[in-house]
């Protein structure tokens, strides 16, 4: 199963409310199988601008990064529920990439570009698509109309 990132802003609330609301979003992710990898309580935060949500205007969110594990097909269904829960202001889900383990040397990061492999290629391959300039039947080899 791929890991996901879920960032989610909650309405300012008491704290009780705040632990079920939690408890809520996060039981939604073991009911499809899925299971947390990490939780990160971001504090409570300044809206940027207000959210009007169930005819009331909000300015101030509890922000929370749950990171999890859970099969792709379940995250259309997740954010179909979070866009519903009454005290989700805002919900976004990430998928996390793996690095990627890309070889690099300092001897070929410290030659000039016009010596790297890469950009010898991208030269050879430009130099397939270019036309000749001017006509060949002059034989000339430059175009003699030239001011």
């Amino acid at each position: 199963m791929p890991t996901y990132e879920l960032a989610l802003m909650l309405r300012t609330m008491a704290r009780p409310e705040l632990i079920s609301t939690l408890k809520r979003t996060t039981d939604s992710i073991f009911s499809r199988g899925g299971f947390l990898r990490k939780f990160d309580y971001l504090g409570d935060k300044q809206l940027p601008y207000r959210i009007h949500k169930n005819s009331q205007k909000h300015f101030t969110g509890s922000a929370f990064v749950v990171t999890f594990d859970v099969p792709p097909k379940c995250i259309a269904d997740l954010m179909e529920e979070y866009s519903r829960d009454v005290d989700v202001l805002k919900r976004q889900i990430f998928k996390i990439e793996e690095p990627s383990n890309a070889e690099c040397t300092l001897s070929d990061e410290l030659q000039p570009p016009a010596y790297r492999k890469e950009v010898i290629q991208m030269m050879k391959v430009a130099a397939k698509g270019q036309k000749e300039k001017y006509p060949q039947n002059t034989g000339l080899k430059y175009y003699p109309f030239q001011k």
